[in-house]
């Protein structure tokens, strides 16, 4: 091996059988070669098996991996530090012990870095066994990315390629007395310094496993533990970068992420005083740092719990988690244009929160509008000449809901739509023209629209969906129709015309489809059928294809 290694990767190790194995082997295995390589691991006092594996990998690779046992820490900064003060190679990158990487990934962030210059290197990273990761970031690679034109504020982990001498440079290493989210000061910092910051995006560079035990440290430490590291980074960020868009940039991440983890479903039952704790924690952290430009780009689900939290309101915090577990979202005010979320709290004087911490601002919310669109009645309405197909639909929608409408549509749903169940409409398009009538039924959780729409006598199926307008835009909600009685099937005659029937179905979607057909379909003419068999022929006849 060469004096001097293209890269060191550091790796901290405590108690990460058998993932270590698999982690090494990924390192050993790079295509960079052993030669270019340097792998300094660092036993953090393990009690399993980690220590002696790391022994079996450094007899097996001498002068390539180095081993440092030392008494345990509490955590991955220390060991990381450890192995800073020992590594030599020209760049340096660290790898979770039960994480593996890509063959290539080295060789791939090593010859980024140095065509373009680069202090950082992203490399592209995924999650395995269900550990999410975000993904934004690597849609291209880019040989110049910054914290405020990019995704990189959502991607602060270490698990990054460094110029070792930025890092020497600045002194930069992990605060060892933070339990959580040590790596993400070192890597601020690192990306503040950085004069370029590239991303490798079409090959994948790093997996990060989530444990089967959820043995990760993110996934042990408690809520105030995790507010107290919160807290830290967020105050060294402050430090590190003006008041401006590249701090607002970094620091939505954690209003968005780490703050608003602390106040989800578990909330509720945890005791009372930690509950007090965090509020209080959350509030000074808004106070110093939630600008008017931050909090509008939160979603108005977290605006509005980070606004109770902010104000004290525990228990309507509580009650507002609750009440989103057991029921879905609140249903929306309209007014003037405007739409607000009716959490507990919205215009009460005790808590004195402005109308602007519930409003519905530039976000998508087709799922909530999915969520509490219900179908609670269908049915058919009939005389000699004429049948209706009628229907009763609550909306989550309350105040001015003027312009809300139920519609007959022929034709399929995007598939775009599949994932949320709706879709919000191109400006281009309009709802469909309305047929028959539509009335608004205001209720305390919502509004009911009561449809009779009248059919014609034509084969067809039409989707059954409501259009609603909120904060200036238009949703398309089909209406789910599973769990729900459907109405029977009709026969529909007239003076001498011929007979339909007339059927609401579910289709496999879960979505309520109006269906109308003749009763006894034409038959099918020997002549015809003779056409329909040619026809098909034609089609399989591969001469005909290589026509075309």
């Amino acid at each position: 091996m060469s004096s001097t290694p293209d890269v060191s990767v550091v790796v901290a190790v405590y108690n990460t059988m058998p993932y270590l194995t698999e982690c090494l082997n990924s390192l050993v295995g790079q295509s960079i070669g052993l030669d270019r390589l340097e792998i300094v691991a660092v036993d953090d006092g393990s009690t399993d098996d980690s220590g002696a594996e790391l022994d079996r990998f450094a007899v097996r690779y001498p002068g390539t991996v180095k081993v440092i046992h030392q008494e345990n820490s509490g955590g991955p900064a220390a060991p990381s530090n450890r192995a800073l003060d020992v590594a030599t190679g020209r760049y340096v990158y660290f790898v979770g012990s039960d994480d593996h990487l890509g063959q290539e990934a080295l060789e791939r962030m090593v010859a980024c870095a140095d065509e373009h210059g680069s202090d950082v290197v992203v490399g592209k990273m995924v999650g395995t066994n269900g550990r999410y990761v975000h993904q934004a970031l690597y849609k291209k690679n880019d040989p110049d990315v910054t914290l405020t034109d990019s995704a990189l504020p959502w991607t602060l982990a270490n698990t990054k390629l460094f110029r070792r001498e930025l890092v020497e440079q600045h002194k930069l290493r992990f605060p060892e007395h933070l339990p959580v989210g040590s790596d993400q000061p070192f890597t601020i910092e690192a990306c503040v310094r950085a004069k370029k910051i590239s991303v490798v995006a079409d090959y994948t560079c790093y997996y990060a496993v989530k444990r089967g035990d959820a043995g990760n440290i993110t996934y042990r430490a408690d809520h105030l533990s995790r507010l107290r590291c919160t807290a830290e980074i967020m105050d060294v960020t402050a430090k590190l970068i003006a008041p401006g868009p590249e701090r607002d940039a970094v620091l939505r991440r954690h209003f968005t992420w780490e703050l608003s983890k602390l106040i989800q479903d578990d909330f509720p039952a945890l005791d009372r005083e930690v509950r007090r704790e965090i509020c209080a924690g959350i509030a000074r952290l808004a106070d110093d740092y939630l600008t008017e430009s931050l909090r509008d780009a939160l979603g108005v689900k977290r605006r509005a719990r980070i606004s109770l939290a902010r104000a004290g309101a525990v228990d309507e915090l509580c009650e507002a988690i609750t009440w989103e577990k057991e029921h879905g979202a609140p249903p929306f005010v309209l007014e003037g244009g405007r739409a607000f979320a009716r959490y507990p709290g919205f215009r009460d004087p005790r808590i004195g929160l402005a109308d602007r911490c519930f409003e519905v601002l530039k976000e998508t919310v087709v799922g909530r509008l999915v969520q509490g669109t219900d179908l609670l009645a269908s049915g058919w309405e009939q005389d000699d000449e004429e049948i209706a197909y009628t229907a009763s639909v609550r909306v989550p929608l309350l105040g001015d809901v003027g312009t809300a409408a139920l519609r007959l549509v022929n034709g399929a749903m995007p598939e775009t739509a599949d994932k949320t169940g709706g879709r919000k409409l191109p400006a281009k398009h309009s709802p469909p023209p309305p047929v028959g009538t539509v009335t608004a039924e205001p209720l305390p959780d919502g509004t009911v629209l009561h449809a009779r729409v009248p059919l014609e006598r034509r084969p067809v199926k039409l989707g059954v969906r409501v259009y609603l307008d909120v904060a200036g835009s238009t949703y398309e909600i089909p209406v789910r129709g599973t769990g729900k009685p459907m109405p029977l099937t009709r026969r529909w005659s007239g003076d001498g015309a011929e007979p339909y029937r007339v059927a609401a179905l579910v289709n496999d979607k879960g979505r309520v489809v109006v269906a109308t057909a003749p009763l006894f379909p034409p038959k099918k003419t020997l002549g015809s059928r003779l056409r329909g068999t040619l026809d098909r022929r034609s089609k399989r006849d591969p001469r005909n294809k290589r026509k075309k």
